[in-house]
């Protein structure tokens, strides 16, 4: 017999308004803290000089982290200019200064070079392994870090306001895995100037949101579990762009033990209709709750990730065997 989790059976998703100075992992134990949760883990990492959204899964929702990993990212920041630092950011020691102050227009011209598909070499100051290492931690060691450019995607950057001669705020709209650092590093570069991030704030994972996060001193004024709950999002939350199918409390059993279900033919075709190119990926849903995860091959769904959770009515069911065309 397995070892008992300490904790609650605590699971759902907390769309936490990360303050600054706080570490992704300190933020994760500390919501975890509050919910006396079994099991908690985080959709991507927000650097402690960061606020904004950081999502938190608890309990079962941590099996959709993944999903959400790869989810588009919305970053609004500002833009320093005078000095860039060996970090790219306010912390770093001071490693070159320049009088050049683009304005806002200018700024702007320079914009479209870093949309689409980009190569970026991420900032030395990164959790980036070499060699086993994180990149800053060789880097802090005074060792000279070369890391590889990589691709990333920014979907959409524009100039927000310039609140002087010496800020520019800027919002970019990215896939995973891009530096805002390192962005202002290369825009700095074009404009023959120095600056760094002065200020980060993530407004958008997903579907999460600035509308809809919450603040740790909320969470903990909520108090009693009852109104914890209040704050929690459904699991299903990171799955916003994977079709889901209703399927009967039968077929939810057979799932839940690992086995497959078979389609009928138009349920197939309109699942189809919503998959992204490539993709496989089905939520099944039973009672206002995700069964499993599964992959569509063949009419079949194949359970590949399974969902132990109480009914709900957070979110209705889809019933593609209904829906036309």
């Amino acid at each position: 017999m397995g070892r008992r989790r300490k904790g609650d059976p605590v699971s759902g998703w907390i769309n936490l308004d990360k303050p600054y100075d706080l570490t992704s992992t300190h933020a994760v134990g500390r919501v975890r803290w509050i919910f006396n949760a079994q099991k908690a883990g985080h959709a991507g990492t927000l650097d402690p000089l960061a606020t904004g959204i950081l999502p938190i899964a608890l309990g079962e929702a941590t099996k959709t982290v993944p999903f959400l990993m790869e989810a588009d990212k919305v970053y609004r920041f500002t833009l320093a200019w005078g000095r860039t630092t060996a970090t790219f950011d306010s912390e770093g020691p001071v490693v070159a200064e320049s009088d050049v102050r683009p304005d806002p227009d200018l700024v702007a011209s320079v914009l479209p070079r870093f949309v689409g598909e980009i190569s970026q070499v991420p900032p030395a100051y990164s959790a980036i392994k070499v060699a086993g290492e994180r990149a800053y931690d060789l880097a802090r060691a005074g060792q000279t870090v070369a890391l590889e450019a990589r691709p990333v995607v920014i979907h959409a950057a524009r100039v927000v306001h310039a609140p002087d001669p010496d800020r520019v705020v800027l919002e970019i709209e990215c896939g995973k895995g891009t530096y805002v650092r390192a962005l202002v590093r290369d825009i700095a570069a074009a404009l023959g100037a120095c600056g760094h991030v002065s200020e980060l704030r993530r407004t958008r994972v997903g579907a999460f949101t600035e509308q809809s996060a919450v603040t740790l001193e909320h969470l903990q004024d909520l108090g009693h579990k009852a109104r914890q709950s209040e704050a929690l999002l459904p699991v299903e939350t990171a799955l916003d762009d994977i079709p889901a199918l209703a399927v009967t409390d039968e077929d939810a059993f057979r799932l839940k033990q690992g086995r497959s279900i078979v389609l009928v033919p138009r349920q197939v075709e309109a699942v189809k209709a919503r998959l992204k190119p490539g993709s496989r990926t089905v939520s099944a849903m039973a009672g206002g709750s995700v069964v499993a995860l599964c992959e569509m091959r063949a009419g079949r769904l194949e359970p590949s990730r399974v969902f132990h959770l109480e009914k709900s009515g957070d979110r209705p069911d889809v019933d593609y065997g209904r829906t036309q065309g």
